[in-house]
C-alpha cells in the first residue's frame, strides 16, 4: 500500500479507580491471585525470539516487596555469551526492520496499547503490583495508563516527525528521510515505573532502530508480561532482545560493539556517567556517535511562599513525597516553608504522615507499601540514623522493620542546617527534609534552594500571590525540567507534561514528546532536480 496514513489522535487513557464493587477491583484481585497460585515462573529472556533462560551462573529471586519470602519468579541471569548473541542479533535484524514501512510499525505499537487497555490491564498491574510493590492506584497510573500513552503518543509524535519536511521550489522536490541511527540502541530500564521500562526500547524501536533491553532484575515480572504484549501485538523477533542479568560485565560487552548507535538509560547518576566515560573512551570504535540519551534522578524541592493555600502544601507534600514510599525521581524530598506557614500546618502535616496505612499491597487501604530490596532498605534505615544523629529533629515515622517487608515508615525531618544531608542527597525513599525559613527571606530561600542539590529534574512552589509565583519561577528556571504551581512535583502526564530534567538529572530529552523521539533518527536530505542543468555557463560569463 502507498496510501497516505492518518494514525489515530491520542487521548489520555482513563485511570481507573479500583473502588470498592468496581468490575476492575475483581479483575485486579482474580490476576494477582492468579500470579500467586501459580507459583514462582521462570522468568526468560528473549533470545532472536525465542524465550529462554540465560546462560549464567547467577540465579535471581524475585520478590514481593512486601512479603520478601514470597517469591514470584526465578531469573537465570544472561552471561557475555547472550550478551554477544543479542547484539549479533539486534545487528542482523536492523535492515529488515528499518525496511518496514511507519504504518506497519504504528499498527504493532497501538496493537499493544490497545492489549494494555483490555486484556492485559489487569495482569500487567498485577505484576507490577507484586514485583514492584504499588498500590492499586500508584500500578493503574504506571503500568496501564501512562505505558498505554507512551505507545499511543509517540506514534503520533512519530507522524508528526516524519511529516516536518523541507521547502521545495520550482523544478526542485526537497525530502527529508527520517532513518534509524545505523545500528542499535541499548535501553537500560530501572525498577520504579513499568512505564518507562517499556517506553525506553519501544520508542526507539518505533523510529526504526533495533533494542537491546536489559530491564532491572526487580522489575523482571513486569517486564516478562510486557515482552507478551509486544509479541502478540507482532513485534518481529530480535527487535527487541530483552537480556535480564545484573553487573557491568554485560554493559561492556555492548560498549565494546562498533555498531552501539545510541543508549537510552533512566537510573542513576553514577551508572549514567559510567556509561558515558566508557563511550568516550571508546569513541574511535563506534562507527557513528553513539546517543547517550538519560534520565538520572533528582533531588527535588517543594517551596511555599506565605501566601500559599496551608491544605494545599499538606497534601503536596505528603503525596508528593510518600506515594510509592518516595520512589520516584520526582518525589519531593526537600521542602522549604515560611514560618508562619509551618505554624499553621506543622501539627497537620506530622498527623497526616503519621496516619499513613503502610502495608502488603494485596491490602487495598494501604497508601503505600515496602520500599523494593533489601539493599534499599538498609540506605534508607542509614539516613534516617545519619538524620536523628546530625541533630535533625525525627517529626514523624523514623522507624523501619524488615522482618517480613522492606518497610520504612514515612519520614519527616526537620533541620535548621540547610547543607544537611537530607536536603542534598537522593535518598530514593519515604524521607522529606524540612527547612524552615523566616518569611523575609523568600528571596535568599530561591538563591538556596537552587544551589543546595546538584541535580534539576522536579520542583513545586505554592503561593497565591502571583508575583511571588512569577519570581520563583524566573529564579528557579534552571533548577527543574518540570516545575509545577501549586501542586506536588510528581505525576507527568505524556502528552501533557513532557519529563526529564538538566543538570545532574540527565540530558533532558523529554519522554513522551517528540524531542525525545528525534534523538533515534538520523535524517537525511533528498533533493530531486526535475529537469537537470544542461550548461555549464553562467550569465555573468557571457
Amino acid at each position: 500500500m502507498s496510501a497516505m496514513t492518518s494514525v489515530p489522535v491520542p487521548i489520555n487513557e482513563p485511570v481507573k479507580s479500583y473502588a470498592p464493587g468496581s468490575p476492575e477491583r475483581a479483575e485486579l484481585t482474580s490476576a494477582i491471585a492468579s500470579f500467586l497460585d501459580a507459583g514462582p515462573v521462570e522468568l526468560t529472556g528473549n533470545y532472536a525470539g525465542v524465550r529462554r533462560p540465560g546462560r549464567g551462573t547467577a540465579r535471581y529471586d524475585v520478590t514481593m516487596a512486601s512479603d520478601h519470602q514470597q517469591v514470584l519468579g526465578h531469573v537465570q541471569a544472561a552471561n557475555d555469551a547472550d550478551m554477544h548473541e543479542a547484539v549479533a542479533g539486534a545487528v542482523a535484524a536492523g535492515a529488515a526492520w528499518a525496511d518496514v514501512p511507519f504504518r506497519e510499525k504504528a499498527a504493532i505499537f497501538l496493537r499493544a496499547a490497545d492489549l494494555l487497555a483490555g486484556p492485559y490491564r489487569a495482569r500487567i498491574n498485577a505484576a507490577t503490583m507484586l514485583g514492584q510493590g504499588k498500590t492499586p492506584q500508584q500500578a493503574e497510573i504506571d503500568s496501564a495508563c501512562e505505558l498505554i500513552d507512551f505507545l499511543r503518543f509517540n506514534v503520533a509524535y512519530a507522524e508528526r516527525i516524519f511529516a516536518d519536511q523541507p521547502l521545495s521550489v520550482a523544478g526542485v522536490w526537497n525530502q527529508m528521510d527520517y532513518r534509524p541511527l545505523g545500528g542499535f540502541v541499548y535501553a537500560v530500564t530501572p525498577f520504579n515505573f513499568t512505564a518507562i521500562a517499556g517506553n525506553l526500547p519501544t520508542s526507539a524501536a518505533l523510529m526504526g532502530n533495533p533494542v537491546v533491553w536489559k530491564p532491572s532484575l526487580t522489575q523482571q515480572l513486569a517486564s516478562h508480561v510486557f515482552m507478551e504484549v509486544l509479541e502478540k501485538a507482532g513485534l518481529p523477533a530480535d527487535v527487541i532482545t530483552m537480556v535480564p542479568g545484573h553487573g557491568a560485565a554485560l554493559s561492556d560487552v555492548v560498549l565494546a560493539s562498533p555498531d552501539l548507535a545510541g543508549i537510552h538509560f533512566t537510573g542513576s547518576t553514577r551508572v549514567f556517567q559510567g556509561l558515558w566515560s566508557h563511550v568516550g573512551a571508546n569513541i574511535a570504535s563506534y562507527k557513528s556517535y553513539p546517543r547517550l540519551v538519560g534520565e538520572t534522578g533528582g533531588k527535588d524541592f517543594v517551596l511555599a511562599h506565605p501566601s500559599a493555600d496551608p491544605d494545599a502544601v499538606v497534601t503536596a507534600l505528603v503525596r508528593g513525597a510518600f506515594e510509592y514510599s518516595g520512589q520516584k525521581c520526582s518525589a519531593a524530598s526537600r521542602a522549604y516553608l515560611p514560618k508562619s506557614l509551618w505554624l499553621k500546618i506543622r501539627d497537620q502535616l506530622i498527623e497526616e504522615t503519621n496516619g499513613l496505612k503502610v502495608g502488603d499491597v494485596r491490602d487495598f487501604s494501604n497508601f503505600t507499601s515496602a520500599v523494593i530490596d533489601e539493599r534499599a532498605f538498609d540506605r534508607l534505615a542509614g539516613a534516617i540514623e545519619q538524620a536523628r544523629g546530625s541533630g535533625a529533629a525525627i517529626l514523624a515515622g523514623g522507624t523501619y522493620d524488615k522482618s517480613q517487608g522492606w518497610f520504612v515508615r514515612p519520614t519527616l525531618v526537620q533541620s535548621d542546617d540547610p547543607t544537611n544531608d537530607i536536603f542534598v542527597t537522593e535518598y530514593f525513599g519515604p524521607l522529606l527534609g524540612i527547612f524552615v525559613y523566616d518569611d523575609a527571606d523568600f528571596d535568599a530561600v530561591l538563591k538556596l534552594i537552587d544551589s543546595a542539590s546538584p541535580y534539576a529534574l522536579t520542583g513545586a512552589v505554592l503561593a497565591t500571590d502571583r508575583a511571588a509565583i512569577q519570581q520563583a519561577s524566573q529564579a528557579l528556571r534552571q533548577t527543574a525540567g518540570n516545575f509545577y504551581i501549586n501542586d506536588k512535583p510528581t505525576g507527568a502526564v505524556v502528552g501533557q507534561q513532557p519529563f526529564g530534567g538538566g543538570r545532574a538529572s540527565g540530558t533532558n530529552d523529554k519522554a513522551g514528546s517528540m524531542w525525545n523521539l528525534i534523538r533515534w533518527t538520523s535524517p537525511r536530505v533528498i533533493k530531486e532536480t526535475f529537469v537537470s542543468p544542461t550548461s555549464t555557463g553562467y550569465p555573468h560569463m557571457l
